[in-house]
């Protein structure tokens, strides 16, 4: 009989807290209800053997929680739609969140806050949307924008400030990054201006794959490369779709019209294995994305994110790494800051070059170095007393008239021994400094 009464015992309790529910984004009379946050209580107040040294059990954590911290989470993908699940149901009421990118069909099977109806529209407003509706109390402000993760980190270092060199802690928002890769993940914890910041671990992220335009052009191998092809060369020729109008990764028209070609162009060197899949992860330039591998490293990212605003714990020092492939294997180390860092050291850089190279060998060291990894540099020294502008390409008016800057020798360009150089470059807010040291 016991046995049989169970089952309804939990059903009226359930139906019992649903009733005190008001489901509806806190647009409700109350959006609490009793022992809502039982769960986080328990680590906040009171104390335990991993509490923070000096940790003191109170309420107040739970109401910074609830009412005054803010979250910004970048990207609503498969990382990002875990993250807001996790952050709202631990007790961060005030998330904004940013991503410029629009709902997939392929994106349904992992990013769970989205539906087929939501295909095409922007994943930010979606996702604010549903963890607004689902989680009481919580206000997610969606923005159609996008920032790397390097612009982010050069956009935190830049709000610290310094009095007589010592760094105000007051200034510093910790950075919490995480990234997965098909079983593959990491989380990482940058304290910026007292941790390594994202530019001091830069060789630690594999540079983009590109093919050289040869092999795409003349020696196919692969079928990413008969794809490739289409993309840089015969959407442009052809212009399918107009003059001027631009391959969009989004639009299923597009993809089908390089998936096409793209398997004329395989079957002429006898190239298998192009598929629909695969043209649009060439052409968004698709990672890997496992669920499960989200679901962990989103976990791990909202766990730090509740010992830095409860300073309850101690957060992760600094880098976790964790690995599914063949087995499980998590391990942790503190990523050390790079002296002479571009980002946060305060230190010109040294670059060494020969007064006889020419403006192009250190355009492309700034571009190829995997330390720096810039994407279009713009480089200004002081010659003669006057601000000059050796280089810049975002502008095409100052583009063509410092183009033939590149075929000069850093002599010719009036740079001496010690000069400081101005890097302003799209992967980072602030402007780099760099000493140019000439050698022999």
């Amino acid at each position: 009989m016991a046995d049989t009464d169970e089952p309804e015992k939990k059903r009226r309790r359930v139906v019992e807290l649903t009733e005190k529910m008001v489901v509806d984004g806190g647009h409700g009379h109350t959006c609490e209800w009793e022992g809502r946050w039982n769960h986080v209580k328990k680590f906040l107040e009171r104390s335990g053997p991993f509490t923070h040294p000096d940790f003191e059990p109170s309420t107040e954590s739970l109401q910074f929680m609830l009412q005054t911290c803010k979250i910004l989470v970048i990207g609503a993908g498969g990382l990002g739609c875990e993250l807001l699940k996790d952050l709202a149901l631990s007790g961060f009421h005030n998330i904004h969140v940013v991503d410029m990118d629009t709902i997939d069909v392929s994106n349904l099977n992992r990013q769970f806050l989205f539906r087929p109806k939501d295909v095409g529209r922007p994943k930010a407003d979606v996702a604010a949307d549903f963890i607004n509706s689902r989680i009481p109390g919580c206000c997610v402000v969606p923005y159609p924008f996008d920032f790397a993760r390097r612009w982010m980190n050069g956009m935190l270092l830049s709000l610290l400030v310094y009095e007589d060199g010592v760094l105000d802690p007051g200034s510093i928002i910790p950075l919490i990054d995480g990234g997965t890769e098909g079983f593959k993940g990491n989380a990482r914890v940058i304290l910026p201006g007292m941790t390594a910041c994202i530019d001091c671990t830069l060789e630690l992220y594999p540079p983009q794959i590109n093919f050289p335009m040869c092999t795409i052009a003349s020696m196919p191998r692969l079928p990413e490369h008969c794809i490739e092809y289409v993309r840089m060369l015969q959407w442009p020729k052809e212009t399918p779709f107009g003059d001027g109008v631009g391959l969009d990764g989004d639009d299923p028209e597009h993809i089908q019209w390089v998936y096409q070609r793209s398997l004329e162009r395989a079957a002429e060197f006898s190239i298998t294995g192009v598929t629909y899949r695969l043209t649009q992860g060439v052409v968004k330039r698709i990672i890997p994305a496992v669920a499960s591998t989200n679901a962990v490293i989103a976990a791990a990212c909202a766990t730090e994110a509740f010992k830095i605003a409860s300073s309850a714990y101690i957060p992760l020092n600094n880098y976790m790494v964790f690995n599914d492939v063949d087995g499980l294997y998590t391990y942790t180390f503190e990523a050390e800051r790079k002296e002479n860092c571009s980002a946060c050291s305060q230190i010109p850089l040294d670059m060494h070059f020969s007064p006889s190279a020419k403006l192009q060998e250190m355009l492309d060291y700034l571009t190829d170095s995997a330390s720096l990894q810039m994407k279009s540099p713009a480089i200004t020294a002081t010659v003669e007393g006057k601000n000059k502008t050796l280089y810049l390409q975002s502008v095409a008016s100052i583009e063509q008239r410092t183009r033939p800057n590149l075929c000069k020798t850093l002599k010719e360009l009036g740079l001496t021994d010690g000069q400081v150089l101005a890097v302003a470059d799209v992967t980072t807010p602030q402007t780099m400094l760099f000493r140019l040291c000439f050698t022999s």
